[in-house]
This record gives structure tokens, sequence and C-alpha cells, in this order.
């Protein structure tokens, strides 16, 4: 009797431990951390503008990334091949889509798919910085 429950309890530990091990394996996600002091600016091409890569690779596939326009950068209208989502972080940032004015303070929050045109504008007295999320390639493309 003694020796079956030994085996009872061994195989009940054994069990536990496998379903232990298998509940752990699963739980094997990616974690990305990046303080404000680590980020690494990079020029952006177009005077004016940097960016500071989180996640991913700008020229080769989604990624989330700062972007900052300096205080009183005015773009021309563009747009940008991949649909992306962007959240404002500071500075007073102005958009110009279809001829209107949208101006985002700290915190908003804008999406552009399908290659949508617009301008920008941040507005002078401090950088615009913006998180922005790039579903594929980033590219800035000068509309005629």
């Amino acid at each position: 009797m003694i020796r079956t429950h030994r085996s009872w309890f061994a195989a009940v530990v054994t069990l536990a431990v496998a379903i232990t091990g298998a509940a752990l394996a699963q739980g094997t996600g990616k974690a990305v951390v990046a303080s404000q002091s680590g980020l690494k600016w990079s020029d952006g091409g177009i005077p004016g503008v940097s960016t500071a890569t989180v996640d991913g690779d700008l020229a080769k596939g989604p990624s989330r990334f700062y972007l900052k326009y300096a205080s009183g950068l005015v773009t021309p209208v563009h747009h940008h091949s991949a649909d992306h989502y962007v959240t404002t972080v500071t500075g007073n940032l102005a958009l110009i889509l279809d001829g209107k004015e949208q101006r985002l303070a700290p915190g908003s929050y804008f999406a552009f798919t399908g290659k949508a045109k617009h301008a920008a504008r941040c507005e002078t007295g401090a950088d615009c910085v913006m998180f922005v999320q790039a579903l594929s390639p980033w590219d800035v493309v000068p509309e005629k």
C-alpha cells in the first residue's frame, strides 16, 4: 500500500512539474523597454527631422519609433507608403489635411492609411516629438 501511495505521489509530482514547465514555456514573449535617456536619435534625412528607433527597422519593415520635428519646422505636402499610427508626445503639431488645419497638443492621436496626403507644422516654442507605429517600411514621398 505504501508503494502504491509513493508511486501515485511520484506520478502526481511528475505531472505537476510537466504542466508547470509547459505553462512557463508558453510565456516566452518579447519585452522591449526604451528609456528616454537611452534613445539614439538619427538624422531623418530631412533638415529638422530626426528619428529614434525603438523596435523593428524603418527601412525594412514594420517598426515603432520616435519622430522629432524641430520647433518651427514646416513640411511640404507628402505621404508615406506605410500605414501608420501616431501619438504626439511633446510640442504642438498642426496637420494640414485637404486644406484644413488640425491642431494637436501632446497626447493627441492620428493615423494615416492608404498614402494619405498631408503637411505638418511644429509650432514654435518646443520640438514636436511623436511616437509612430509603421506597419511596413517607412518613407517620405513628396507630392508634386
